[in-house]
């Protein structure tokens, strides 16, 4: 891709389409946006793929960073008003996962992350999936929530630090 190769950007969407739709849906939670930001991923990948580093990850942690931060810029951008759901787990699309830096990222979707995610106080579990599944930022959720920020820092980080020494282990 990087040095323009139509057939590369062929390919690399065939391999990696499925998985950034399941990001960015999950996060904007609508079809025709998500159809929408995924052609612009494809695009910013397309002009980026000159500066891509595989020494700081994967290709498919970077373009599942740029799907991502994609999505959260249209929820910002959008200044959504949803209300936050029950405590429920995101869907598993994708059994195949990819060791890469921002394991978080990569590993949304494995049955792990899904069992280690129940393991965790529903305080931290459900914080962690509104962050860094469906995209709200901590302040909306202290204010969705009705804590303190600093409370839903700590329950984040607290929980973040729970996922690590359980998928590590």
């Amino acid at each position: 891709m990087a040095s323009g190769d139509r057939n590369a950007l062929a390919t690399v969407y065939e391999m990696t389409s499925a998985k950034l739709f399941g990001t960015i849906v999950r996060i904007v939670r609508s079809r025709e946006r998500t159809e929408d930001l995924l052609q612009d991923v494809y695009v910013k990948a397309w002009r980026r793929a000159g500066r891509f580093d595989a020494a700081k990850g994967s290709p498919i942690t970077w373009l599942c960073t740029i799907a991502r931060n994609a999505a959260l810029n249209e929820l910002r951008h959008s200044n959504r008003n949803r209300e936050i759901a029950g405590d429920e787990l995101p869907e598993v699309v994708d059994e195949d996962v990819v060791p890469a830096d921002e394991w978080l990222c990569n590993l949304e979707d494995s049955e792990a992350l899904r069992r280690c995610l129940e393991g965790l106080q529903q305080d931290h579990r459900r914080s962690i999936v509104l962050a860094f599944f469906d995209g709200y930022s901590h302040s909306e959720l202290a204010e969705k929530v009705k804590v303190p920020l600093g409370t839903m820092k700590s329950w984040i980080r607290r929980g973040l630090a729970g996922l690590r020494g359980c998928l590590d282990g």
